[in-house]
C-alpha cells in the first residue's frame, strides 16, 4: 500500500496545500488527500487520477456518482466511497449559497438562478414550479413531479391548487433535460400552451419556462414562444 506518508515532501498533496495553498492543489491531488492511501503498488494520486479518468477528467460528471459506483475502484472501500461521496455532496449544497439570492425575479438569468440549485446534478427529470406575488418576489419553490431521465408527469392541477393556497399571482415552470439537451420538444411546447391556456381562465399568469441543464437553459418567453 502506497501511503501520501511515504511520497517525497514535494508530492504530498496535503504538505503542498499547506505550504501553497489551495490554488496550487489540482483536481487529483484534491480526490488523492480524501482517499489517503492506494492499493498495494499504486498511489491514492493514481488512483484518484484512474477515478477522475473514468468520468472525463469532470467534476461535474464525478459529482453524480454514488457510493456504490467509487467502490468498484479497487482500494475503495465502503468508508472511503462515503468520504468522497460526502465532499461532493458537500460541495454541491455550497454552490447555491455562492449566488447573490435576489429575491425579486426580473429576468430568465435571475429565474435559472433562483431554480438551478434544485437541478443540480440531476440524472433524471424534474419539474418545479416558482410562486411569485405582484412584486414578481419569489414566495415559493415547489416540487411537481419527477420522473426518469427521459420525461417527467405534469399534472396541471398540482400546479395550480398550489399556486392558489400560496396565494400567487404569477408562476414560473421549469424542467430538467438530463441529456444536456436544450431545445424544448413538441411535448413541452404543447405541455407550456395547455398550462399557460388554463392559467389565463383563473386570472394566474405563466411568466416563463425553463428548460436546464447542467451549464445552461432554454427560456420559452426570451425565445418568443410562450403563448400568453
Amino acid at each position: 500500500m502506497s501511503t501520501i506518508k511515504s511520497w517525497a515532501a514535494e508530492d504530498r498533496p496535503r504538505e503542498k496545500l499547506l505550504q501553497k495553498g489551495r490554488s496550487a492543489i489540482t483536481d487529483v491531488e484534491f480526490l488523492a488527500i480524501l482517499i489517503g492511501s492506494g492499493p498495494r503498488g499504486t498511489s491514492a494520486v493514481e488512483l484518484a487520477r484512474e477515478i477522475l479518468h473514468d468520468s472525463d477528467n469532470d467534476l461535474a460528471i464525478l459529482s453524480k456518482r454514488s457510493i456504490l459506483y467509487f467502490q468498484k475502484f479497487r482500494g475503495i472501500g465502503e468508508a472511503k466511497a462515503i468520504t468522497i461521496f460526502s465532499a461532493l455532496e458537500l460541495g454541491r449544497r455550497r454552490a447555491p449559497l455562492l449566488k447573490k439570492e435576489v429575491n425579486q425575479v426580473k429576468s430568465s438569468q435571475e429565474s435559472y438562478n433562483r431554480l438551478y440549485p434544485s437541478f443540480a446534478d440531476l440524472d433524471h427529470e424534474q419539474f418545479y414550479a416558482m410562486y411569485l406575488n405582484r412584486a414578481n418576489e419569489v414566495i415559493s419553490i415547489q416540487q411537481i413531479s419527477k420522473g426518469g431521465r427521459s420525461g417527467t408527469v405534469v399534472d396541471g392541477k398540482v400546479i395550480f391548487e398550489k399556486a392558489l393556497e400560496l396565494k400567487a399571482t404569477a408562476l414560473i415552470i421549469a424542467h430538467n433535460h438530463p441529456s444536456g439537451q436544450l431545445q424544448p420538444s413538441k411535448a413541452d411546447i404543447n405541455l407550456t400552451n395547455s398550462l399557460v391556456k388554463f392559467g389565463g381562465l383563473i386570472d394566474m399568469q405563466i411568466l416563463d419556462h425553463l428548460i436546464i441543464t447542467d451549464d445552461n437553459y432554454f427560456s420559452f418567453a426570451d425565445e418568443g414562444i410562450l403563448q400568453n
